[in-house]
Parts: C-alpha cells; sequence; structure tokens
C-alpha cells in the first residue's frame, strides 16, 4: 500500500501508509459492513491468497444508487484485474442490491482507469473540475456511470 502513484490517485489513501491507518481503513470498512451502507472486498489473484487490491461500493440508499471506487498493486496492472474486478462489483450492484445506477469517477491524469470503467460499458458522464482538494492542488476528474436498464443491455 505503500506507494505513492497509488496514494496520488485515491483520495483517503495516504503515503506514508502507516499500522494506525490499517486499523483506521479496517475499522472503517467493518463498521460500512455493519450498517450496510458501503461494501469492500479485497482484490487478489485466483492463484494466490495474496492482497493485491481493493474494491468498493458505497451506497446512497435514498436515491438507490452507489459509487464504486478500487485500486489495484502497481505490479498487477495492465492484467485486466481492475476490469473483472470492476465487471463483478457491478453484477453485485445492478444484482444482489438492486439498484438503479453505479457511478464512478477517476482523475483526468489516470487514464488508465477510465479505460477500465470504459471496458465494462460505464459511460462517461462529465467531467468535473476541480473536484477534490489533494496536498494543496484541486484535482479534476471524469465522472462515468451505468444505470440498471444500461447494464441488463449489455447482458
Amino acid at each position: 500500500m505503500n506507494n505513492k502513484i497509488i496514494s496520488d490517485n485515491i483520495i483517503n489513501i495516504p503515503y506514508i501508509y502507516l499500522e494506525e491507518d490499517a486499523i483506521a481503513r479496517f475499522n472503517f470498512v467493518l463498521q460500512g459492513f455493519k450498517n450496510e451502507e458501503r461494501y469492500v472486498f479485497a482484490i487478489a489473484q485466483k492463484t494466490e491468497d495474496e492482497l493485491i487490491g481493493e474494491i468498493g461500493i458505497h451506497l446512497d440508499s435514498e436515491h438507490n444508487r452507489a459509487e464504486i471506487g478500487y485500486w489495484i498493486g502497481e505490479p498487477f496492472w495492465g492484467l485486466g484485474i481492475a476490469t473483472e474486478a470492476v465487471g463483478a462489483i457491478l453484477k453485485f450492484g445492478f444484482e444482489e442490491l438492486l439498484l438503479n445506477k453505479i457511478h464512478a469517477t477517476h482523475y483526468v491524469d489516470n487514464p488508465a482507469s477510465g479505460k477500465v470503467l470504459a471496458n465494462n460499458k460505464m459511460i462517461l458522464e462529465a467531467e468535473l473540475k476541480d473536484q477534490y482538494k489533494m496536498n494543496d492542488d484541486y484535482k479534476s476528474v471524469y465522472q462515468y456511470r451505468l444505470t440498471r436498464s444500461e447494464y441488463l443491455d449489455t447482458l
């Protein structure tokens, strides 16, 4: 998790990632599961029992929608693992949680993440200028969406 490139692309993962950060993250994830408002899953290679990434879905129950987010360790980039994980979380969101809409954002300077979303038939909706403040700088993001009907059309 101590990878500056990854932490620069995720708003809530600090660099350097300390044990206390891991404990706080674990408690945050556990509370989300208990409240049924956030589900975070480990990503592992099929042949190894090693954490190589994470994918989560944060629910907005009032509007029957959710936002997804993910990261993959740098040695595993370009192998289709993130694309497969996003496909699985979309299936979980639409088929298990019965959501109407799922959206995701990525920083404009991280086009590989946009490719992952597009490979899962997510639709680019907008560029949100200066959406997040990180380290005294503002970062713009692209926002993607997939509605239930659009998801069903891809099956």
